[in-house]
């Protein structure tokens, strides 16, 4: 988790990133962060254990030669712009599940907007409690804590403004095509890249909370994929043979995702649902949802306000689905 002893390292990594490679003593360290000189070497101790590459010399001090793919506050705040998402962000090297963790900052009042991130997850939730174990120091996986003034019902609409976002991040980090997959997973070229997970906590008239589950593969390689896969995956890397930092690609998205949940809340569900169809191409397509007990087939005519997804079955009125496994037929 996040520690006074994390923020002390990520503000010495902030000042010998800023050198640029050249050189700066300990006795200057020393004095930016308010801390001893043994203080300062501890903490050089501490980057060079999470695989930062520090160079000292007498009459010197330190450089920095290189940084690890690091996925920490102070990675991923540097820059931040957004008026709400991540400005409270708490890490963990490697954790059971982020949504876990923000549910439990949910119950303890963390403020609207807290975003959970950790390096790797050994229990990623995912949909009808499916698990997903993720290695440390390849994806990025987190989860965002909301507090939206919206009555329960329209809760499952924030798993919508989640995939834009992260769609839309996608998109601009690295320039692939990425689509969205009704419920709540994103594609490249029909491969599973990132999956999504909403859960609430509520009463009848008041959500007390809503935890976004959001989780890229980033630079996973195909040996590290699960063997029980239900269907076809991919990563950032294998989509473009080269690897991506992980912060950046937070950054974009974070940033995405305050965006619209600030037009979630201020115009509704309607500019998020179009938003969403612009990316899914399903468009008059036939597909087929599995919902468990049967199976049924028509063209995709898009999602209604709740954002279930609309089947025309060529027979009248759409039919309305808002559980299942979809695949398209043609």
């Amino acid at each position: 988790m996040t520690t006074a002893s994390q923020n002390s390292q990520d503000r010495l990594l902030s000042l010998l990133r800023a050198q640029d490679g050249d050189w700066i003593s300990g006795e200057e360290l020393s004095r930016r962060l308010g801390v001893s000189r043994t203080a300062v070497w501890k903490q050089i101790r501490a980057l060079r254990r999470r695989n930062c590459q520090i160079e000292a010399a007498a009459a010197r001090g330190y450089r920095l030669l290189e940084v690890p793919d690091l996925v920490t506050p102070g990675e991923i705040q540097a820059g931040l712009r957004t008026c709400l998402v991540g400005h409270e962000l708490v890490y963990f090297s490697e954790t059971d599940s982020t949504n876990i963790q923000a549910q439990r900052l949910g119950e303890e009042g963390a403020p609207d907007g807290t975003v959970v991130v950790a390096d790797g997850q050994s229990a990623g939730k995912g949909r009808l409690g499916r698990r997903w174990h993720s290695p440390p120091g390849v994806n990025l996986h987190l989860s965002v804590l909301l507090r939206p003034a919206v009555p329960p019902q329209r809760a499952p609409q924030l798993s919508f403004v989640a995939a834009v976002a992260v769609a839309r991040a996608i998109r601009e980090y690295c320039g692939l095509a990425a689509d969205v997959k009704w419920p709540n997973d994103l594609l490249l070229d029909g491969r599973k890249v990132a999956g999504l997970l909403s859960e609430m906590n509520a009463e009848s008239e008041r959500i007390h909370y809503v935890v976004l589950g959001l989780g890229i593969n980033v630079n996973l390689e195909a040996h590290q994929f699960p063997e029980d896969l239900r269907y076809p995956a991919t990563s950032l890397k294998l989509a473009t043979g080269r690897r991506w930092p992980r912060a950046p690609l937070a950054r974009l998205l974070l940033q995405h995702l305050d965006q619209l949940y600030a037009q979630f809340l201020g115009e509704g569900f309607a500019p998020i649902a179009r938003q969403w169809e612009e990316l899914c191409p399903w468009q008059g397509r036939r597909i087929e949802v599995d919902r468990g007990a049967d199976r049924v087939q028509g063209l995709f005519a898009g999602i209604d306000e709740q954002g279930a997804l609309l089947l025309d079955e060529g027979g009248g009125a759409p039919l309305k689905i808002y559980a299942g496994d979809v695949r398209p037929l043609d």
